[in-house]
Protein backbone atom coordinates (compact mmCIF):
# COMPACT_ATOMS: atom_id res chain seq x y z
CA UNK A 1 0.00 0.00 0.00
CA UNK A 2 1.65 2.95 -1.18
CA UNK A 3 -0.64 5.69 -0.90
CA UNK A 4 -0.52 8.35 1.92
CA UNK A 5 -2.25 9.15 4.70
CA UNK A 6 -3.79 12.06 4.87
CA UNK A 7 -4.70 13.24 8.35
CA UNK A 8 -7.42 15.89 9.01
CA UNK A 9 -7.11 17.19 12.69
CA UNK A 10 -9.80 18.10 15.04
CA UNK A 11 -11.34 21.33 16.39
CA UNK A 12 -8.99 24.54 17.33
CA UNK A 13 -6.27 22.26 16.51
CA UNK A 14 -3.12 22.26 13.77
CA UNK A 15 -1.20 19.78 12.16
CA UNK A 16 1.14 20.17 14.74
CA UNK A 17 -1.50 17.76 16.89
CA UNK A 18 -0.41 14.51 15.03
CA UNK A 19 3.32 14.93 15.34
CA UNK A 20 3.22 11.89 17.88
CA UNK A 21 0.94 9.62 15.77
CA UNK A 22 2.93 10.56 12.44
CA UNK A 23 6.10 9.41 14.32
CA UNK A 24 4.81 6.12 15.24
CA UNK A 25 3.22 5.76 11.72
CA UNK A 26 7.00 6.15 10.28
CA UNK A 27 8.14 3.37 12.59
CA UNK A 28 6.04 1.59 10.38
CA UNK A 29 7.05 2.81 7.26
CA UNK A 30 3.95 4.94 6.80
CA UNK A 31 3.93 8.24 4.70
CA UNK A 32 1.65 10.55 5.93
CA UNK A 33 0.66 14.22 4.61
CA UNK A 34 -1.10 16.27 7.62
CA UNK A 35 -3.23 19.44 6.73
CA UNK A 36 -4.20 22.48 8.18
CA UNK A 37 -7.94 22.48 7.51
CA UNK A 38 -9.70 25.77 6.88
CA UNK A 39 -9.82 28.14 9.70
CA UNK A 40 -6.95 26.49 11.78
CA UNK A 41 -2.97 27.39 10.76
CA UNK A 42 -2.68 28.30 7.90
CA UNK A 43 -5.27 26.39 6.22
CA UNK A 44 -6.53 28.25 2.92
CA UNK A 45 -9.41 30.50 2.51
CA UNK A 46 -9.69 34.33 2.60
CA UNK A 47 -8.78 35.73 6.20
CA UNK A 48 -8.15 31.78 7.14
CA UNK A 49 -11.92 31.28 7.62
CA UNK A 50 -13.81 28.57 6.39
CA UNK A 51 -16.14 29.76 4.06
CA UNK A 52 -18.23 26.82 2.94
CA UNK A 53 -19.89 23.97 4.40
CA UNK A 54 -18.47 20.38 4.76
CA UNK A 55 -19.43 19.53 1.19
CA UNK A 56 -17.81 22.41 -0.34
CA UNK A 57 -14.61 21.69 2.34
CA UNK A 58 -14.37 18.07 1.16
CA UNK A 59 -14.44 19.51 -2.55
CA UNK A 60 -11.35 22.18 -2.05
CA UNK A 61 -9.24 19.10 -0.21
CA UNK A 62 -9.48 16.28 -2.40
CA UNK A 63 -8.35 18.10 -5.53
CA UNK A 64 -5.38 16.91 -6.36
CA UNK A 65 -5.02 14.04 -3.33
CA UNK A 66 -5.13 10.88 -2.94
CA UNK A 67 -4.80 8.13 -0.39
CA UNK A 68 -6.14 6.80 2.48
CA UNK A 69 -8.23 9.69 4.65
CA UNK A 70 -7.84 9.62 8.44
CA UNK A 71 -9.87 12.16 10.20
CA UNK A 72 -9.94 12.88 13.97
CA UNK A 73 -13.42 14.51 15.25
CA UNK A 74 -13.52 17.45 13.18
CA UNK A 75 -11.50 16.11 10.64
CA UNK A 76 -13.33 12.71 10.66
CA UNK A 77 -16.62 14.26 9.48
CA UNK A 78 -14.88 15.98 6.64
CA UNK A 79 -13.04 12.78 5.83
CA UNK A 80 -16.57 11.31 5.96
CA UNK A 81 -17.79 13.64 3.49
CA UNK A 82 -14.98 13.63 1.14
CA UNK A 83 -15.13 9.52 0.83
CA UNK A 84 -19.07 9.97 -0.12
CA UNK A 85 -18.68 13.30 -2.64
CA UNK A 86 -14.96 12.09 -4.01
CA UNK A 87 -14.45 8.14 -3.29
CA UNK A 88 -12.27 8.34 -6.38
CA UNK A 89 -9.75 10.58 -3.81
CA UNK A 90 -10.13 7.76 -1.27
CA UNK A 91 -8.64 4.68 -1.21
CA UNK A 92 -8.77 3.84 2.34
CA UNK A 93 -10.82 5.78 5.37
CA UNK A 94 -9.98 5.78 9.13
CA UNK A 95 -12.64 7.34 11.35
CA UNK A 96 -11.26 8.42 15.04
CA UNK A 97 -13.36 9.84 17.57
CA UNK A 98 -16.14 10.25 14.57
CA UNK A 99 -20.11 10.75 14.14
CA UNK A 100 -22.15 10.89 11.32
CA UNK A 101 -24.24 13.73 12.88
CA UNK A 102 -27.00 13.88 15.55
CA UNK A 103 -30.62 12.37 14.25
CA UNK A 104 -32.94 14.60 16.08
CA UNK A 105 -33.82 17.95 14.42
CA UNK A 106 -34.27 19.89 17.80
CA UNK A 107 -31.14 18.90 18.87
CA UNK A 108 -29.46 19.58 15.66
CA UNK A 109 -30.61 23.06 15.99
CA UNK A 110 -29.98 23.45 19.51
CA UNK A 111 -26.72 22.42 19.12
CA UNK A 112 -26.18 24.94 16.15
CA UNK A 113 -27.61 27.57 18.37
CA UNK A 114 -24.80 26.22 20.94
CA UNK A 115 -21.61 26.54 18.78
CA UNK A 116 -23.05 29.58 17.39
CA UNK A 117 -22.85 31.28 20.73
CA UNK A 118 -19.25 30.14 21.76
CA UNK A 119 -18.21 31.40 18.50
CA UNK A 120 -19.62 34.58 19.90
CA UNK A 121 -18.08 33.90 22.70
CA UNK A 122 -14.32 33.09 20.73
CA UNK A 123 -14.35 36.33 18.70
CA UNK A 124 -15.71 38.67 21.76
CA UNK A 125 -12.95 37.19 24.62
CA UNK A 126 -10.00 35.53 22.22
CA UNK A 127 -8.56 32.34 21.96
CA UNK A 128 -6.54 32.13 25.28
CA UNK A 129 -9.66 31.95 27.83
CA UNK A 130 -11.07 29.52 25.23
CA UNK A 131 -9.06 27.25 25.11
CA UNK A 132 -8.41 26.78 28.70
CA UNK A 133 -11.90 26.05 29.47
CA UNK A 134 -12.26 23.79 26.20
CA UNK A 135 -9.16 21.40 27.26
CA UNK A 136 -10.81 21.66 30.74
CA UNK A 137 -13.75 19.27 29.28
CA UNK A 138 -14.02 16.38 30.86
CA UNK A 139 -13.82 14.37 26.64
CA UNK A 140 -10.24 15.69 27.23
CA UNK A 141 -9.46 14.43 30.90
CA UNK A 142 -7.12 11.65 29.76
CA UNK A 143 -5.18 13.34 27.18
CA UNK A 144 -1.61 12.80 28.73
CA UNK A 145 0.33 16.21 30.37
CA UNK A 146 1.63 18.27 27.45
CA UNK A 147 2.09 21.82 28.40
CA UNK A 148 2.82 23.22 25.03
CA UNK A 149 -0.91 21.97 24.08
CA UNK A 150 -2.18 25.38 23.95
CA UNK A 151 0.30 27.43 22.90
CA UNK A 152 -0.07 25.24 19.94
CA UNK A 153 -3.62 26.17 19.36
CA UNK A 154 -3.29 29.32 19.80
CA UNK A 155 -1.32 29.58 16.87
CA UNK A 156 -5.14 30.09 15.19
CA UNK A 157 -6.74 33.05 14.45
CA UNK A 158 -10.04 33.72 16.83
CA UNK A 159 -11.94 34.61 13.88
CA UNK A 160 -11.20 31.72 11.82
CA UNK A 161 -11.67 28.95 14.78
CA UNK A 162 -14.83 30.65 15.59
CA UNK A 163 -15.96 30.16 11.56
CA UNK A 164 -15.87 26.35 11.98
CA UNK A 165 -17.71 26.11 14.66
CA UNK A 166 -20.15 27.67 12.83
CA UNK A 167 -20.19 25.94 9.29
CA UNK A 168 -18.33 22.45 10.60
CA UNK A 169 -20.04 22.14 13.81
CA UNK A 170 -21.90 18.54 14.37
CA UNK A 171 -25.18 21.04 14.25
CA UNK A 172 -24.48 21.08 10.55
CA UNK A 173 -24.47 17.70 9.10
CA UNK A 174 -28.41 18.60 8.21
CA UNK A 175 -29.50 15.71 7.36
CA UNK A 176 -27.01 13.72 8.86
CA UNK A 177 -24.83 11.44 7.03
CA UNK A 178 -26.45 8.26 8.82
CA UNK A 179 -28.75 6.85 6.12
CA UNK A 180 -25.85 7.55 3.32
CA UNK A 181 -22.97 5.48 5.31
CA UNK A 182 -23.85 2.51 2.95
CA UNK A 183 -22.64 4.19 0.13
CA UNK A 184 -19.02 4.51 1.28
CA UNK A 185 -17.09 2.23 -0.54
CA UNK A 186 -13.60 2.45 0.38
CA UNK A 187 -12.62 -0.10 3.14
CA UNK A 188 -12.78 1.86 6.11
CA UNK A 189 -11.08 1.60 9.98
CA UNK A 190 -13.05 3.02 12.85
CA UNK A 191 -11.62 3.92 15.87
CA UNK A 192 -12.52 4.68 19.54
CA UNK A 193 -10.68 5.55 22.65
CA UNK A 194 -11.88 2.35 25.47
CA UNK A 195 -12.67 5.08 27.92
CA UNK A 196 -14.58 7.03 25.37
CA UNK A 197 -18.38 5.55 26.33
CA UNK A 198 -20.10 7.72 23.56
CA UNK A 199 -17.96 7.64 20.79
CA UNK A 200 -17.46 3.62 21.42
CA UNK A 201 -21.26 3.76 20.43
CA UNK A 202 -20.96 6.06 17.96
CA UNK A 203 -18.04 4.47 16.07
CA UNK A 204 -20.14 0.85 16.28
CA UNK A 205 -22.99 2.51 14.54
CA UNK A 206 -20.56 4.14 11.96
CA UNK A 207 -18.99 1.42 11.60
CA UNK A 208 -22.46 -0.82 11.14
CA UNK A 209 -23.91 1.68 8.69
CA UNK A 210 -20.68 1.70 6.67
CA UNK A 211 -21.09 -2.47 6.34
CA UNK A 212 -18.65 -5.13 5.30
CA UNK A 213 -16.22 -2.95 3.71
CA UNK A 214 -15.70 -1.68 7.43
CA UNK A 215 -13.97 -2.35 10.45
CA UNK A 216 -14.58 -1.04 14.59
CA UNK A 217 -11.80 -1.30 16.80
CA UNK A 218 -10.78 0.16 20.40
CA UNK A 219 -7.82 1.56 21.50
CA UNK A 220 -6.68 0.70 25.01
CA UNK A 221 -6.79 3.21 27.93
CA UNK A 222 -7.42 6.00 25.44
CA UNK A 223 -10.41 8.77 25.62
CA UNK A 224 -11.45 10.75 22.65
CA UNK A 225 -8.29 12.08 21.31
CA UNK A 226 -7.05 8.23 20.91
CA UNK A 227 -4.40 8.71 17.93
CA UNK A 228 -2.77 11.74 21.02
CA UNK A 229 -3.00 9.80 23.86
CA UNK A 230 -2.13 5.96 22.80
CA UNK A 231 -0.02 6.63 18.89
CA UNK A 232 1.78 3.49 18.60
CA UNK A 233 -1.31 1.37 19.69
CA UNK A 234 -3.27 3.50 16.81
CA UNK A 235 -0.32 3.23 14.87
CA UNK A 236 -0.13 -0.46 15.58
CA UNK A 237 -3.90 -1.02 14.53
CA UNK A 238 -3.39 1.08 11.22
CA UNK A 239 -0.82 -1.06 10.06
CA UNK A 240 -2.71 -4.07 10.82
CA UNK A 241 -5.65 -2.99 8.80
CA UNK A 242 -3.87 -1.33 5.77
CA UNK A 243 -2.54 -4.96 4.22
CA UNK A 244 -6.56 -5.64 3.77
CA UNK A 245 -6.84 -2.75 1.60
CA UNK A 246 -6.80 -3.61 -2.50
CA UNK A 247 -4.35 -2.36 -4.60
CA UNK A 248 -5.37 0.17 -7.17
CA UNK A 249 -3.77 1.40 -9.89
CA UNK A 250 -2.16 4.99 -9.73
CA UNK A 251 -3.50 7.94 -10.89
CA UNK A 252 -2.06 8.69 -14.46
CA UNK A 253 0.57 11.66 -14.82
Amino acid sequence: MNDPLILLHGFSQTTASFEPLRTALADHGMATEAVDLPGHGTGSGPGRLVTGDLWTGADEIATDRRGVWLGYSMGARLALHVALAHPEAVTGLVVIGGTAGIDDPAERAARRASDSALADRIERDGLDPFLHDWLANPLFATLPEDPDRIRRRATNLATGVASSLRRWGTGTMDPPLWGRLAEIEAPTLVLAGSLDEKFTVLGHRLAGGIGANARFATVDAAGHAAHSEQPEEVAHLIADWLPTLPSLPSLPI
